[in-house]
């Protein structure tokens, strides 16, 4: 199997869970989903957004193109973050999926005040969507601590299967 195969599937991966986790929580009450509780990110919006933003990040940095601007979380309500996730993650699995094999083992040098790298953009994707794992894990048990016991099976094996039907 190639590296754009395996690469372009993560991406899409990444676009699916979102799909999931968006469906899951667009019927959700505005209360809940502002709930405040002891986590990483304050609570279930504050956490999407930030998986948003870190998304905008990364793909950024893949595509080498500009950090578009930030707009303050409290200017976007529960749509706007949904919209933007699904956006930039159908961006992200548009554009790894357009690489061929060379173009995703083709370096890119990060320096910022947090870190240095000099990696494979298919290190980057892997970090973009591990990232998002886990900070999906933290809603699901944000979820759990507010009462939202219903979220799906998101684990990679599950898309895989899912996907294969």
């Amino acid at each position: 199997m190639s590296l754009k195969k395996i690469m372009a599937n993560y991406a899409a991966y990444n676009l699916w869970v979102n799909q999931q986790f968006v469906n899951w929580l667009t019927p959700k009450s505005d209360e809940l989903l502002h709930k405040e509780v002891a986590s990483s990110y304050s609570g279930i919006l504050k956490t999407l957004n930030h998986i948003w933003e870190t998304e905008q990040y990364w793909f950024s940095i893949i595509s080498e193109t500009a950090l578009p601007e930030r707009i303050e979380n409290a200017e976007l309500d529960k749509n706007d973050i949904f919209e933007g996730l699904l956006n930039t993650s159908a961006k992200l699995s548009e554009f790894i999926s357009s690489l061929s094999d060379e173009q995703l083992y083709k370096t890119i040098k990060i320096e910022s005040p947090w870190f240095q790298c000099d990696l494979p953009i298919s290190d980057y994707l892997l970090q973009v969507v591990n990232h998002g794992t886990y900070h999906r894990g933290q809603i699901v048990t944000i979820g759990r601590n507010i009462g939202i016991t219903d979220a799906s099976n998101t684990d990679y094996n599950f898309y895989n299967v899912v996907k294969a039907q």
